[in-house]
């Protein structure tokens, strides 16, 4: 029984872009994750230890976006996969939205959004 289980709107204060102002000022990323994995055990049991702890995923994002110091979105959204299919092998895909709201003025936000497959290249 495969589910989906996530983020919206994770809001994360980093170090991220190409333009010196945004080099030395931290800015909003805002994180929109989903994951997908077997519910089964979870929804069987209602025990904890049969699910993916969205708290950790956060911790893990935030961690990643705060220590790297990213110039692109790109580079985020590929090494938060990588990392995320490492620290939760429960994982079997993942669907992962960076927006940077104050990139530019005239938008709301500019963006990255990958799908990723555990094993796909």
């Amino acid at each position: 029984m495969k589910g989906v289980i996530g983020l919206v709107g994770l809001r994360i204060q980093c170090i991220i872009g190409i333009h010196p102002h945004e080099r030395t000022e931290e800015q909003p990323v805002l994180v929109d994750l989903e994951v997908e994995r077997d519910f089964a055990a979870a929804a069987a049991s209602d025990d904890f230890a049969h699910t993916s702890d969205y708290t950790a995923m956060a911790d893990l994002l935030t961690e990643l976006a705060r220590q790297r110091r990213y110039r692109l979105l790109e580079t985020f959204a590929e090494e938060a996969a990588q990392a995320l299919f490492r620290q939760f092998p429960e994982v079997d895909s993942l669907r992962l939205e960076l927006r940077k709201p104050e990139a530019v003025p005239a938008a709301d936000a500019s963006f990255v959004r990958i799908e990723r497959r555990r094993g796909a290249n």
